[in-house]
């Protein structure tokens, strides 16, 4: 696979990922910030599309922020399944690192945290 190619809108403060540059893709919503599209057929990742990039990017007074992949919860059980695979692999996964939030004892939230610094390298 090629590098991915980075596209950064400013007056929409909008970043997009391409993996497969020009190829049609369904877009997965996992939150109100992060889209990722995908192929599903062939099951892999197209690009992901980060709405609101620099909010996504704030860093708050103890780190990097993370965000709750709360759209998971609207995917079909299939489509899911499929977002939580390209999550845990590379290419989504050298840009979003996902992991779990558990307020309560058996309650588990999917949050995930942009990867800025694979961001910069790639950019640069």
């Amino acid at each position: 696979m090629a590098e991915p190619k980075i596209l950064y809108d400013e007056p929409a403060d909008t970043l997009y990922i391409a993996f497969c540059p020009g190829e049609r893709a369904t877009g997965l919503s996992l939150s109100e910030h992060i889209l990722l599209r995908v192929d599903k057929r062939n099951r892999r990742a197209i690009g992901i599309t980060l709405l609101d990039f620099s909010i996504l990017t704030d860093q708050s007074e103890i780190g990097p922020r993370s965000f709750p992949l709360s759209g998971l919860d609207d995917l079909t059980p299939e489509s899911r399944e499929l977002a939580m695979e390209l999550l845990h692999s590379p290419p989504v996964s050298d840009f979003l690192t996902v992991s779990a939030y558990s307020p309560a004892g058996t309650e588990v939230i999917p949050i995930a945290v942009l990867n800025t610094d694979k961001l910069v390298a790639r950019a640069a």
